[in-house]
């Protein structure tokens, strides 16, 4: 199966923000290079919050580019199998960490957003931390920080912490 057909068999399965993912799934019928950061009509993207509930913390990335707290992630590439492998990649890419395991269930939230390249319609998963996690900057960020829940409000965007909330519901069940 194609990252292509996963794509849109993951989309096909998730539930919530219906008109949202019926945006998502016209862009890859209208665009059959849409996975890919060459479509310049707008992409799929694939991220993951790493978060460490035992903690009560996530781990974020100061974006180089968009000087933005951010929850990893980014483009898909051409190895990546799934999007969830996708986004497990981005995570441990960007954050240093080994071990990182995907939230069960799919994807928790969606995210349409304008970025310097393209529209990026990014596909959210939540990457739990191992036990004694250590994050190691990558070239992609300037810093690493964990936050507590509380805090993510005060350094983050509304797309951030949706998703943070998004993430302690799923958690929560």
């Amino acid at each position: 199966m194609s990252l292509y057909d996963d794509a849109v068999l993951v989309l096909k399965g998730y539930e919530d923000q219906p008109e949202l993912r019926q945006t998502y799934l016209e862009h890859l019928e209208a665009h059959p290079d849409g996975m890919w950061k060459a479509c310049g009509d707008g992409h799929i993207t694939a991220s993951a919050l790493v978060i460490d509930p035992s903690h009560g913390r996530v781990l974020l990335t100061l974006h180089k580019k968009l000087r933005m707290w951010l929850q990893m992630g980014g483009h898909c590439e051409s190895a990546d199998g799934t999007l969830a492998a996708a986004a497990l990649r981005e995570a441990t890419e960007e954050s240093g960490i080994a071990g990182l395991t995907l939230l069960p269930g799919g994807p928790v939230r969606l995210d349409r957003h304008h970025t310097p390249c393209a529209w990026h319609l990014d596909v959210q998963y939540a990457a739990l931390a191992p036990a004694g996690a250590v994050e190691a900057i990558s070239d992609e960020s300037l810093d690493l920080r964990w936050f507590a829940y509380d805090e993510v409000a005060e350094v983050a965007d509304d797309s951030v912490v949706r998703l943070l909330e998004a993430t302690r519901a799923r958690l929560a069940a």
